[in-house]
């Protein structure tokens, strides 16, 4: 019995400046002392009277302890006593605990896939592509929608709601897009996502399998690759130049697709409008192979010269189309609404797999988003960004103009963000690195490639976030870190020219 009470006694239990009960102590202490192995299986536990009187607390203490390692399987109590549990290789856990670190995990193979994705820099930081104005997001509008909700629906609204979403946002959403983007759609088919990467994971599973091809756009969106990568599809980029994605002729013969990432009102990351031609030939082509086509309306709602570019899903009708939208550009990221329309020929036959597939909930956020659409709070706001975001584009395209000479900018009549072509020699990742020493984050474009080439050199950056007056200043600190990565740049060169002559 001393041998078995040694283990348990070695240290004192306190109470004092412990976080942690004594009876929490002590049964952490008799679980490692049980997996390290230094209590063996069959080992007869002392009583909790003679334990309590060893470790000088009370009685009652050692019995919770014991009690709950009976719980959890740890000891076995007879009419004898309570005895340690015969566990399943108990003494190799502690060792197990140690090399854990060292150990190499068996994730699934497909997250090798992202292994290249960098992580970003504090979303705060100027210049960030995609990041609303959110200091200009009317908070008192919002407060009055949520609290209209919280009138209405409580507290129903606690429970589980329809799997597609509200039908009431549903309706809205539906409105909207006929009057604003051209949709041809109703509320019915229209489904509530928790935001448009959730809508596009949907699309995967709803319409492809295993091993299928998908088409995305190169550069592009990295979170379509994403989707299609945790789907285990095939992806095969396609080029994307001032029309949008150029897809070859043979590709539909060589390469047929069962689905197409398109972001054809304004391409991320190159600001790109997909041709009516193209998009017409795009749906053509979808209708004649059983191809879907995906279309990811990613800021198309911010237009800076006339009226925003028409949805591809309402030219013509039934179109092979699923639309993909969020609320994290228009409103704000947190909110975490997004949708997707699916075409009409599908909503009766997803209805069953959704309800399986789906739970329905933040039904507050999107009753309150209704109202906050249904009351025209939604337009209104979306016309002030309009005209902020023509202010802070105007100023980032004339602060790039004057730093940087022959700058190639692409995409300025649309969304929250310009690009800004380099020369190949300039690496645009070694220049991002430094911008975000300096609080400053745009993106490298060559980390939106697939398949990188020389044109795929150069940085995206946003001015959603970052105020008109201050963009000339974090332009000028961004071209300063340009020529300090060219200067390293040439002196590389020099090096590699004077190491040649001297071998000559």
């Amino acid at each position: 019995m001393i041998e078995v009470i040694g283990p348990l006694t070695h240290g004192a239990l306190t109470a004092a400046g412990k976080p942690v009960s004594l009876q929490k102590q002590l049964i952490e202490r008799l679980q490692q002392a049980i997996l390290a192995g230094r209590l063996p299986a069959g080992a007869l536990l002392p009583s909790s009277r003679l334990l309590a009187a060893e470790l000088g607390v009370s009685r009652n203490t050692v019995v919770i302890a014991y009690d709950q390692l009976f719980a959890e399987g740890y000891v076995l109590a007879d009419r004898k006593g309570t005895r340690v549990s015969p566990l399943a290789n108990a003494a190799s856990h502690a060792d197990a605990r140690q090399d854990s670190a060292a150990a190499e995990v068996a994730y699934a193979s497909r997250l090798k896939q992202f292994a290249a994705t960098r992580l970003h820099a504090d979303t705060t930081s100027a210049l960030t592509p995609g990041t609303p104005a959110l200091d200009r997001f009317p908070l008192a509008a919002w407060r009055r929608s949520v609290e209209r909700a919280m009138e209405q629906g409580l507290p129903q609204l606690l429970g589980y709601g329809e799997p597609a979403g509200e039908l009431g946002l549903r309706d809205a959403i539906a409105a909207h897009l006929r009057m604003a983007r051209g949709v041809r759609c109703d509320g019915s088919q229209v489904v509530i996502t928790e935001g448009a990467q959730e809508a596009l994971k949907l699309c995967v599973t709803l319409l492809t399998n295993p091993g299928d091809t998908a088409w995305i756009e190169d550069p592009g969106y990295r979170g379509a690759k994403a989707a299609f990568n945790l789907g285990d599809l095939r992806t095969v980029p396609m080029r994307v130049d001032h029309e949008g994605m150029a897809v070859p002729p043979d590709a539909w013969l060589l390469d047929p697709p069962k689905l197409i990432y398109t972001s054809p009102a304004h391409q991320y990351p190159t600001g790109a409008v997909l041709s009516v031609a193209r998009r017409l030939d795009l749906i053509a082509q979808a209708r004649r192979t059983g191809a879907w086509l995906i279309e990811d309306d990613y800021d198309g709602e911010f237009r800076h010269t006339g009226e925003p570019i028409a949805s591809m899903q309402g030219l013509v009708a039934d179109a092979p189309v699923l639309y993909v939208g969020s609320f994290s550009k228009t409103m704000f990221p947190a909110l975490r609404i997004g949708f997707v329309v699916l075409p009409r020929s599908m909503v009766t036959q997803t209805r069953t797999a959704l309800q399986e597939m789906l739970r329905g909930g933040h039904r507050l956020e999107q009753l309150a988003l209704a109202n906050f659409i249904e009351a025209g709070e939604f337009g209104r706001h979306l016309g002030r960004m309009r005209r902020l975001y023509r202010e802070r584009q105007q100023a980032l395209r004339e602060a790039l103009t004057q730093r940087f000479d022959a700058a190639q900018i692409l995409g300025g009549n649309c969304g929250m963000h310009l690009t800004l072509r380099l020369p190949p020699a300039i690496s645009d990742r070694a220049v991002v690195e430094l911008a975000q020493a300096q609080r400053l984050n745009p993106r490298a474009l060559s980390g939106f490639a697939v398949r990188p080439c020389e044109q795929d050199n150069g940085l995206v950056i946003g001015y959603g976030n970052t105020p008109a007056e201050q963009i000339a200043a974090a332009v000028s600190t961004l071209a300063r870190c340009v020529n300090e990565v060219a200067g390293t740049a040439r002196g590389r060169r020099g090096n590699a020219r004077a190491q040649t002559s001297a071998r000559a």
